[in-house]
């Protein structure tokens, strides 16, 4: 297994499958990109199903234990069933989606080997959910929610945006989660570098209190130091990356984005390294030098200047910052 020179061993890979989307949601900084008709098969700018297969399999070499696919929406992918049924036997493979190509496909996926779902759900009232995400899919979504289910794609988790135009909301989604056995919450604290509207974004520390509030059970969480709130029969987490150095120093997952590049960070782009033409050699290698060169991006790449705010670290950023 690879370590950085933090120490942090990569465990984990997440692959952006496409950056096509049929949602068009406010808080996305790449929405609804390319062409949306359906599941259709890789484009020439995403990587192929044997491109994406070939570097599971180094990457499964490594140790690496996950792999999370992405996209944009990732079941746009008509070959989503064959990556996950081709992903190396000892790589446990899970799949973040918006939900409306779950209901048909969930039981193939299933037995294609996908172990979990999580599924992006900011509101429970459709108007409201319409206006989020630009979508009429909302009875669709729920329908795909309860697919998985039936698939025994379980725990679902429903990944919320928690910033302005959601935080009514986040109530009648905890209880909905408390109510129905099989469903996990994930708050995500909303970044708004990634949308230019920082008017939009809330303390997510408020959030952390309500819930210590009206908790059954408080488990704190080492990894990324993050809590877990047990109400009724449901669970929620709270993933809060902007300024939390710890979350940042105990990251342990390289990315790919869908045209086949590495990097070491979600809030970087200064350290994309192509694999080249996808030969194991190269990727092998590209591999390496994405790994040893990863640095914990609050704490290190940036940091707490003498007013206590957060700047570049001279030491890791090149000119073009």
């Amino acid at each position: 297994m690879l370590s950085d020179d933090f120490g942090r061993e990569v465990t984990g890979v997440r692959v952006s499958l496409t950056d096509r989307c049929n949602f068009d949601c406010i808080y996305c900084h790449n929405e609804g990109l390319g062409d949306t008709r359906g599941p259709m098969e890789p484009s020439d700018s995403e990587m192929s199903t044997d491109d994406v297969v070939r570097f599971l399999s180094v990457a499964a070499e490594f140790g690496v234990e996950k792999v999370k696919f992405t996209g944009g929406e990732p079941m746009l992918r008509q070959d989503l069933e064959e990556i996950i049924e081709r992903t190396p036997n000892n790589m446990e493979t899970s799949l973040t989606t918006n939900g409306t190509f779950l209901p048909g496909r969930a039981e193939d996926l299933a037995a294609a080997g996908l172990s979990r779902v999580n599924v992006s759900q900011d509101a429970l009232d459709p108007d409201a959910f319409a206006e989020i995400t630009k979508s009429g899919a909302y009875d669709r979504v729920m329908e795909g929610v309860e697919a998985a289910l039936d698939a025994g794609l379980d725990p679902v988790k429903l990944n919320m945006v928690v910033f302005k135009h959601t935080a009514g909301y986040v109530e009648g989604m905890v209880n909905h989660v408390a109510e129905n056995p099989g469903l996990q919450l994930q708050l995500i604290e909303y970044m708004p570098e990634l949308t230019g509207r920082p008017d939009w974004n809330i303390d997510i520390q408020r959030v952390h209190d309500w819930l210590a509030d009206i908790a059954d059970e408080v488990e704190h969480r080492n990894m990324h130091n993050r809590k877990r709130y047990w109400i009724g029969e449901g669970m929620v987490e709270i993933v809060d990356p902007v300024e939390n150095a710890n979350f940042c120093a105990n990251c342990h997952r390289v990315r790919v984005t869908h045209q086949g590049f590495l990097k070491g960070c979600l809030n970087r782009n200064d350290d994309l390294k192509p694999m080249g033409e996808m030969t194991e050699p190269e990727i092998r290698a590209a591999f390496r030098e994405v790994v040893s060169n990863r640095v914990p991006y609050y704490g290190e790449y940036m940091i707490r200047n003498g007013e206590g705010e957060w700047e570049f670290n001279d030491e890791y950023v090149d000119g073009t910052w």
